[in-house]
């Protein structure tokens, strides 16, 4: 704990509900509404993220003297590597294959969910950053005292890394795409941000969208209905079903979601005369539109697009928003706006061996990375002043 001499108890915890969410949230802070206790207790009791998803809660809360909590870890006990988008499959296979167990392992995430924010929430103060570097340390310390193969912090903020770092984690770096408003005034005028090609592809898609008489518009907090929240569910089984993939969040999920961010839930719907054919959920930050799920019955040429992509833009330039963060994956994007992102994910490895191999590996993928974003720059979409 830190050097102050102050006493500290250092707890984990099975189940958000025994932490009061105004203690939580003073540590989380309100600008990422993806570690605020609303929505991670909304995961768990609504059936999303438990044990039996393969979630275990192991959440870090730490107490000062006076038994005020002054920092708190989103930590899951994990038997497999879904949902998570730090793909570790690779590793999990390879040291199977060397005779050795690699679940459980220890997550460090908000499940289901690949937004960057921060994961080690400490209370502002004098000891914050103190307090910080030693709950770093002690999440290794539990690690190994839990006999897991690994620890993996996914998707930690930028300013995290570096001390990561410093605590003997391993880094990696992901990419992601988001748009950055540049103080546009309208979305014409990100539009004319855009070379000639670019923006008028982007126009003919959303011509496309109106001919076929789809309109969207955004629902904000008490606006959504349980009705739409029924419909969302179904779009939201269809992408899965699309995909292959499972769908991990229940239909309580999402009203619990309103429930308990209110405002923060912004829910694009597009609508066939008057009929929701597609949604898209989205949560708001401090400065920046989280985009999420999204699902469609039937098929309309473009709509996602408009739904996913150029809704949240328009929407962000309206509320002032710096940002906009549509998922993982896709470069699909970068030609309607969206721009190259560094991620980054911190990876303790409890086999000196393996850790050794996992180290050389991270070494190579960063110098392609690299490369990456480098071709990635040179067919920007912006025009070059």
């Amino acid at each position: 704990m830190p050097d102050s001499g102050e006493a500290y108890t250092l707890r984990t915890v099975a189940s958000l509900t025994e932490i009061d969410a105004a203690d939580w949230d003073a540590c989380a802070g309100a600008d990422n509404p993806f570690v605020s206790h609303g929505f991670l207790a909304a995961l768990e009791e609504s059936g999303s993220a438990t044990a039996e998803s393969g979630w275990v809660p192991q959440h870090l809360a730490l107490s000062d003297g006076a038994g005020r909590m002054v920092a708190a870890v989103p930590l899951y006990l994990k038997n497999h590597s879904y949902g998570e988008y730090v793909f570790d499959w690779g590793w999990a296979d390879a040291f199977e294959r060397a005779g050795g167990d690699y679940y459980p392992k220890l997550q460090c995430s908000v499940p289901f969910t690949p937004v960057s924010g921060p994961r080690l929430l400490v209370r502002p103060g004098p000891e914050a950053a103190g307090i910080q570097a030693a709950v770093a340390r002690a999440l290794q310390e539990l690690a190994a005292s839990l006999d897991v193969s690994s620890l993996h912090i996914t998707f930690c903020s930028a300013a995290e890394q570096a001390l990561f770092k410093r605590s003997g984690y391993l880094l990696r770096r992901g990419l992601q795409y988001h748009w950055n408003n540049r103080d546009f005034a309208s979305f014409d005028e990100f539009l004319a941000s855009l070379v000639s090609r670019k923006r008028k592809a982007i126009k003919k898609e959303r011509r496309k969208v109106a001919e076929a008489g789809i309109t969207t518009r955004v629902l904000c907090g008490e606006d959504i209905k349980p009705r739409h929240w029924d419909l969302f569910y179904r779009f939201y089984h269809a992408t899965s079903d699309k995909k292959w993939g499972q769908a991990y969040l229940t239909r309580e999920f999402f009203e619990l979601l309103q429930e308990r961010l209110g405002d923060k839930v912004a829910l694009v719907i597009a609508e066939d005369g008057d009929r929701i054919v597609a949604g898209a959920l989205n949560l708001i930050g401090a400065d920046t539109l989280y985009g999420r799920n999204w699902g469609c019955l039937g098929w309309y040429k473009f709509l996602h697009f408009e739904t996913c992509y150029y809704a949240a833009i328009d929407f962000a330039i309206e509320r002032g928003l710096q940002r906009v963060e549509a998922g993982a994956q896709g470069e699909h994007k970068i030609q309607r706006g969206y721009e190259a992102t560094e991620t980054f994910s911190a990876h303790w490895i409890a086999h000196e061996g393996f850790r050794t191999a996992i180290a050389d590996y991270l070494e190579r993928e960063s110098l392609g990375r690299d490369r990456e974003i480098e071709i990635i720059a040179a067919h920007s979409p912006y025009r070059q002043e």
